[in-house]
């Protein structure tokens, strides 16, 4: 699907037609470059690669840098491949977010916040074991049992516990796109989207 490169801003709301305040992302979606065209006769496939924000020559690699010269780009910090523009493009061109003009639902894919090694209830929404009085006092937020005593002596593959939660690629598909601003490279999206401020996302139609 075609799409774009953005990054997350954060949030706001917006009144609607019928007077309802909405919450929605403000992600500011590209421009980008074409820094490849993929073809099924060298590549196998129909894709065209897009760089988004400038990165400095002395922090790219050699591979790379040579990479973007053959592109006539500047070096770029975060590549992407997408599949099914409208029209041909070319290397160098640029793709704006005036691209989802006519789009009233878009997918945005990004990485979840990370929140570190948590426990059960955090992780996985369990409700917690035991009373609280009854001589209770440490096994409110625990799992309680995680296998059989005697047959099968083995805790089986898959047992939710405790451990790392967020940092995760996350897709969220049909939010709605409420507003695009092609002056300021805006996309008003209905909605929560994954990943902290300032964080890379990517945008589909």
């Amino acid at each position: 699907m075609p799409g774009l490169l953005g990054k997350k801003i954060g949030m706001t709301s917006v009144f609607s037609v019928e007077g309802k305040n909405v919450p929605c992302t403000v992600i500011e979606a590209g421009p980008c470059v074409v820094t490849q065209v993929k073809t099924v006769e060298v590549d196998g496939y129909e894709a065209i690669q897009l760089g988004f924000q400038d990165k400095k020559e002395k922090h790219t690699t050699k591979p790379l840098l040579g990479h973007f010269k053959k592109a006539g780009v500047a070096p770029k910090k975060h590549l992407a491949e997408f599949k099914g523009f409208d029209g041909e493009l070319n290397l160098g061109d640029t793709v704006s977010v005036e691209l989802f003009n006519e789009a009233t639902f878009v997918d945005v894919i990004g990485t979840s916040k990370g929140k570190g090694f948590q426990g059960v209830v955090k992780r996985h929404g369990f409700g917690g074991v035991g009373q609280s009085t009854h001589g209770q006092h440490n096994r409110a937020r625990k799992p309680g049992s995680i296998g059989a005593c005697s047959y099968p002596a083995k805790v089986f593959k898959g047992m939710r516990m405790g451990g790392q939660l967020g940092g995760d690629r996350v897709t969220v598909q049909n939010l709605q796109v409420l507003k695009v601003i092609p002056d300021h490279n805006l996309l008003l999206i209905k909605g929560s989207v994954p990943g902290c401020k300032g964080s890379i996302v990517i945008i589909e139609k």
